[in-house]
């Protein structure tokens, strides 16, 4: 069993409240515009890290970690894109293999609006944890926790941090 944080959007924003749950978690995943160097530094001394980069992500950021992120934990398949889309309306850069090769788990970030939502047609759990960082329009920082257990995905919680002004 793995504890999972997902994050995504810190847009180079990373403070105590996120690192409170960086430490309970086994892995932090971050679904692109990080932002900095600084927040993948902070976040790869405490937990193992796994990312995509996002459209606000320079160069250096863009060479550590994909564009799309596809891996096995446990036994689920999960594939991580910062603009994926949603369910019905997935991004016509993915759009073909995704249909073709769905993942068990799709993550996508980009938004700012948390959502869950399971694909019907694709039998695939879609992830979008919001935007953990100060940067946007969203009015709640969010982030999701939810642990991995062979293939399946349980104890799934929203993490809201504080209402922004």
């Amino acid at each position: 069993m793995k504890k999972i944080l997902l994050l995504s959007d810190t847009h180079s924003y990373i403070d105590n409240q996120i690192l409170k749950f960086v430490k309970q978690a086994d892995e932090v995943w971050h679904v692109g515009d990080i932002g900095s160097l600084e927040v993948i530094d902070t976040l790869k001394k405490l937990k193992p890290l796994r990312a995509v980069y996002g459209n606000i992500d320079n160069a250096l950021i863009r060479t550590e970690f994909p564009l799309d992120n596809r891996f096995t934990i446990e036994k689920t398949t999960v594939w991580m894109t910062h603009i994926g889309g949603y369910p019905n309306r997935y991004d016509v850069r993915i759009r073909e293999e995704i249909s073709k090769n769905p993942p068990q788990l799709f993550i996508s970030g980009h938004s700012h609006i948390l959502k869950v939502i399971f694909d019907k047609k694709l039998k695939l759990l879609h992830m979008n944890p919001g935007a953990a960082g100060k940067h946007g329009f969203h009015n709640v920082r969010t982030m999701l926790r939810f642990e991995i257990n062979e293939d399946k995905i349980t104890n799934l919680e929203v993490i809201e941090l504080e209402q922004r002004k």
